[in-house]
Parts: C-alpha cells; structure tokens; sequence
C-alpha cells in the first residue's frame, strides 16, 4: 500500500537506532519500576525464592558490564560504517545504520543497562518491599537470557557486518525491493503519462532544493479530486520521479487551470500539492529503483579503481544487476489506484543506463569484466528478449567500443565481438518493446 508523507516520515523514524534504543532503554526501566507494584500479587511460593535476596550483586554485575559491552559494541558499528563508506560506498552506509540486528542488540545492552542502573537505585532507596525483590529477581532472570540471547546473535552478525558482500547485498536487497514495488504499481499506483504532458496545463514550482524522496501520491488523488478533469483523465501531471533533484525553477508538477466548484485560491492550491512532497538532502531507496543501481555501480566503479583495483567484486555487482532486473518480466502490475494522476515513465533503458556504462567505461582493458558484462547483457536478452532486448543491445554495442578502445588482444575483441552479435540478433528478433513504469 502507498505510503502517505506522514507514513513515509513514521517509516524513516522507525528505522533510526535511537528510536528502537529509547523504546528498549523505556523497557527496561518500565521492568525496574513494575515491581513495586506487581509484587503484591504474587503466589505465595513464588515469595519463598532464596535467590531475591541476591538480586543486588546480580545487577551490580549487569550494570558494569552492560556499560562496557554497549560501548565497546557502538564503537565496532562506527568502524563497520567507517569501513563500508571506504571500501565500498558512503551512499550504501544508510542501509548499515538501519541493519535491524544491530539496532536490537544494542538497544538489548543499554535497555539492560538502565534496567539494572534503576533497579539499584530503587533497592538503595528502599522502594521495594520482599514482593518487590522477587519481581526484581525474576526480571532480572529475564533481562540475562535476552543479554545472552543478544549477545550470541551480535556475535554471529560481526563475522559479516559491514564487509563488501554484506554491504553489496545490502544494496542488491534495497534496489530489488524498489523495483519489485513499481512493478506492482507502476507509476508509482498512477496513470503512465508516456505521452506527455498536455498542453494549457499550469506548473506548480518546488518550494525548496534538494532530491525528491517521497511523492505522496493518496494525498494527490485527493487533491485532483477538486480539479476539474477531462473524460476521466488525469488532472495532475508529475513532472518528477523520486530521486530527482528538484529546486524552486523547476515544476513539480503540472495541474489543470480550472478548478471545479468554483473559484479557489491558485496559491492555496499549489501549496496544498507541495505538500505530497518531501524532499531531502540526499535519494532515498524506497520509491527510487534506479538509486539502488546507481549505488551497485558506484561499487563496482571504487572496486575498478587503480587504488583497489578488485575486478571480482565488479563482476559479482554485474551478476547482483541481472538478479534485480531480471524479476521484471514476472510481474503482473495491479490496476491503477490513482487514475487522476500521471506519472513519468520508467522504462528499462533507463535502469541499465543506471549501472552498465560506468562499469564498462571503469573496466576498460580488464577482459574479464568486459567479458562478464557482456555475458550479463546476453543473459538478460535471452530472458525476456521484448523486454530487454533492445536495451541490451545498446549497452552491449557501447561496452563493445570501450573494450575495443583499450584491449589489445584481437582474440579478447573477437569474443566480445561474437557475445555482442548474440544481443543484437536477438534483439532483432523481438516484436516490441517492454512496458514502462
């Protein structure tokens, strides 16, 4: 279901590790502070447990080591995004810092924390009667066997954690998930508008400069409701996808002059459609599938760099690109959910463009790459030749005259030669072209 700009804002909020750590750290103290009021109803031989009368040193020995251990575990996940952002991408650190496994653990240690922290200061300030201590007891149990459970997780997580894999998977699971979304509701649940915008149509102009990360399009369809359309036709024309950098020169969109019901306040108007905009610093992955190849390229391209020089990663994020488009052809789009909108087209030329010419540009004389690159090419002709055929075929002729430029071996060229001839003859062979999104 489409997000609202509220439900994108309470989306991104969820994802931030302060967020999950101050609701683990209200936990805990919650679990410190309900059993002054839980004990009372206790059975009776649950009250005779020997061990309550421990529960001080327990928590003195949560609380010290729960410090250390959230410290010193904070301080392996800056590393961890220090490194991703040096050897892979700084874009690809955003996915780090939302890594839900982390998020927990920590947020496990410093609810611990607080919770054995509270715990004492109650017991010192003689909140807690023998019903009390027993509750403490108990949920001090209880905090041990996540810490472990935590712990062994957290462990298990760092053999992975931030490494180029990782990371590159992380960013293969981003893109996969934005295309998988816009093959269900292409045009983002809108009209395609391949045609156009109509003309007479009146611009409404961004309020602020930066990337668009989130087009609300419930509000939109609601706001074209009061326009007066044409037979049924779309009232609102966007003039940008997510991941467009948008600034006050430039028309967010394009909407009917004529407002049914009578007059109303243009500016008004064109005010309430800004608002189904959020527009931030940077792209975000959710509604934008081509950020997502944009970023698996930018690794491919440090890891073709001469500092790095890592051909294996480059083939392996060509291999991780087929994987993400090649789910298009499988997809049966649902119906419009906002007819009264039209949307720009995303077509697959656009998405390859996103990723195939910088890695072939970047591999330059390394054959391997090139050779990989045309086998990515021919692989994603051969699964849906309408769909990807003609696109492929472009990508493949330009790679040809990067590789052909700075290739020495004629019997490399030759190779290269005869997989391009495959793309093109099957790209001929195809009736039409695939359908935009």
């Amino acid at each position: 279901m489409p997000l609202t700009r509220l439900g994108f804002f309470l989306h991104q909020l969820l994802r931030r590790l302060w967020v999950r750590a101050a609701a683990f750290a209200l936990l805990g103290v919650a679990a410190a502070i309900g059993g002054r009021f839980v004990g009372p109803f206790l059975p009776e031989d649950v009250m005779e447990l020997s061990g309550a009368r421990s529960v001080r040193g327990l928590l003195n020995i949560l609380a010290s080591s729960m410090l250390a251990v959230t410290t010193f575990s904070l301080s392996i996940m800056v590393q961890a995004y220090g490194a991703a952002a040096a050897a892979v991408t700084p874009r690809a650190v955003e996915l780090l810092l939302e890594d839900r496994t982390s998020q927990t653990v920590l947020s496990t240690f410093l609810g611990a924390f607080l919770f054995a922290l509270v715990g004492l200061i109650a017991l010192e300030g003689g909140v807690y009667g023998d019903p009390g201590r027993v509750v403490l007891f108990l949920a001090t149990i209880a905090v041990t066997i996540a810490v472990v459970i935590a712990m062994i997780g957290w462990i298990s997580h760092l053999t992975g954690f931030g490494r180029v894999g990782d990371t590159t998977r992380r960013v293969e699971e981003a893109a996969s998930a934005a295309l998988h979304d816009r093959l269900k509701r292409p045009a983002l649940g809108g009209i395609v508008a391949d045609n156009g915008v109509p003309p007479g149509l009146v611009p409404v102009m961004a309020g602020e400069t930066g990337y668009l990360r989130h087009v609300d399009m419930p509000h939109l369809q609601d706001t074209a409701k009061g326009i007066a359309g044409r037979d049924g036709r779309p009232v609102l024309y966007l003039n940008c996808l997510p991941g467009t950098f948008v600034h006050p020169a430039a028309p967010l969109l394009w909407r009917s002059a004529w407002i049914e019901g009578g007059p109303e306040d243009p500016d008004a108007l064109d005010d309430r459609l800004r608002e189904a905009f959020t527009v931030g610093d940077a792209r975000s992955f959710d509604q934008d599938p081509r950020f997502g190849l944009c970023v698996l390229a930018e690794i491919a391209s440090r890891a073709l760099s001469p500092a790095i020089n890592d051909p294996g990663t480059a083939i392996d994020v060509l291999g991780r690109a087929v994987r993400v488009l090649s789910d298009w052809p499988n997809k049966d789009p649902a119906a419009p959910a906002f007819p009264l909108v039209g949307v720009p087209p995303l077509t697959v030329a656009d998405l390859m463009s996103d990723v195939f010419p910088i890695i072939a540009a970047d591999a330059g004389g390394m054959f391997p790459v090139q050779m990989r690159l045309q086998k990515a090419l021919l692989a994603l002709a051969q699964i849906a030749p309408v769909t990807f055929g003609f696109a492929a075929a472009e990508q493949s002729a330009r790679a040809l005259v990067e590789a052909q430029a700075k290739l020495t071996h004629e019997t490399d060229l030759v190779q290269l030669q005869t997989l391009a001839e495959q793309i093109a003859r099957l790209s001929g062979s195809t009736g039409g072209h695939a359908r935009p999104l």
